[in-house]
């Protein structure tokens, strides 16, 4: 959503508000973005989305495929928990706005701090691990010769079989990423920056998109259309998004200053914002859309195309509607319908409407052996 602070919805769970102007300032007189202001923090804020929506597409990809021949069962999210899960949302959001009243910011605040410093780091690791594996560099060729194994079991004294068993294997390339994730954890930490915030908001991004699979184009449908609503509700029907927006800060947004130009990297402090939410849930859809594109004959990426040019037209009509009214609106009001509508009309002028729904990532059991026998 774009606001003022005063006008902040923000949800810890899904962040469900997209773009939002900010300040940290406790000026009365409110701030005015200059145009190059605001068409470099927009700039930004709209490139990290497509970012993290991009890679987090093709990374859902290598994990399917993974998930696939090494027999893992994956996690899916079935139509069932794709219904529930507004619900879900709803009752943790207000479960927050409730600790809110009831317990001090101050505590609030000390947890969430090393929550996301413990997570962020895991997310950061996990983002860039895979793209420097890849590298072949002179010097990380060299780290690569130190090698470490780690194995830990627990085994039962009456049959002697493993319990539990840990096997884990890095090289020293992993050991300096990790340390310089710790790196930017304790920045985050001590100093709150934004530039720190937004290398942990796209990392949890990449991450979420990546992992988060609907299984089928129904699953995202009903989660998308139940998401849609509860962003209208939680943004237009009452406060509780914006008090605890105010209440707390946390790397669930990608912010950027507005005043860069004129206050400079440090001391900048008139943000817009894009909340993770409204980069996970279109992103995840869209990564569905790839993945059934890989397995059309001939393949192409004709829905992943569609979906996200309507993504990309969604995020500047957001902004958009920003600008004219200066007033917060729910940035799934307009995503939602546009990722939804364009590739499904695709697939209604396409003539390919019974395939679409009838894809799943990971089919059952039962449904495989009934194909085999066919």
């Amino acid at each position: 959503m774009a606001a003022s602070t005063e006008n902040a919805t923000l949800s810890p769970l899904l962040d469900t508000v997209d773009v939002l102007n900010g300040t940290n300032s406790t000026q009365k007189q409110p701030f005015v973005a200059s145009t190059e202001g605001m068409l470099l923090s927009y700039s930004f804020l709209v490139f990290a989305a497509l970012l993290c929506v991009y890679l987090g597409s093709y990374r859902s990809i290598i994990r399917k495929n993974k998930q696939k021949s090494s027999g893992e069962k994956p996690d899916v999210l079935t139509a069932k928990d794709a219904a529930m899960f507004p619900f879900i949302a709803s009752g943790f959001l207000f479960g927050i706005y409730l600790v809110i009243l009831l317990v001090s910011k101050e505590y609030i605040t000390f947890v969430l701090n090393i929550y996301f410093f413990l997570i962020g780091i895991v997310a950061l690791f996990r983002a860039i691990q895979p793209a420097l594996s890849k590298l072949r560099l002179p010097a990380l060729n060299k780290l690569r010769e130190r090698q470490f194994h780690v194995k830990l079991s627990e085994n039962q004294a009456s049959n002697n079989n493993d319990i539990m068993h840990i096997d884990f294997k890095f090289d020293l390339v992993d050991v300096v990423a990790l340390f310089g994730c710790i790196l930017v954890g304790v920045w985050y930490l001590l100093k709150r920056h934004w530039i720190a915030n937004n290398i942990f908001g796209i990392a949890f991004s990449i991450n979420a998109i990546e992992i988060l699979h609907f299984n089928k184009v129904f699953n995202g449908c009903v989660l998308l259309g139940g998401l849609f609503i509860y962003d209208i509700f939680w943004v237009f029907g009452t406060n509780v998004m914006i008090t605890v927006a105010k209440s707390f800060d946390a790397p669930i947004k990608l912010i950027f200053p507005q005043d860069l130009i004129e206050n400079g990297i440090f001391t900048a402090n008139k943000f817009a914002m894009l909340g993770l939410g409204d980069i996970v849930v279109p992103g995840a859809f869209i990564a569905l859309m790839l993945r059934y594109d890989v397995t059309r004959k001939p393949s192409s990426t004709r829905y992943f195309s569609a979906s996200f040019v309507a993504y990309v037209i969604a995020l500047f009509i957001t902004i958009l509607v920003l600008q004219i009214f200066k007033h917060g609106q729910p940035a799934l009001l307009y995503i939602v319908p546009l990722c939804l509508g364009f590739p499904l009309l695709t697939a209604l002028v396409c003539k390919d409407w019974a395939t679409m729904f009838a894809y799943e990532d990971h089919p059952s059991t039962s449904e495989v052996a009934e194909k085999k026998k066919e």
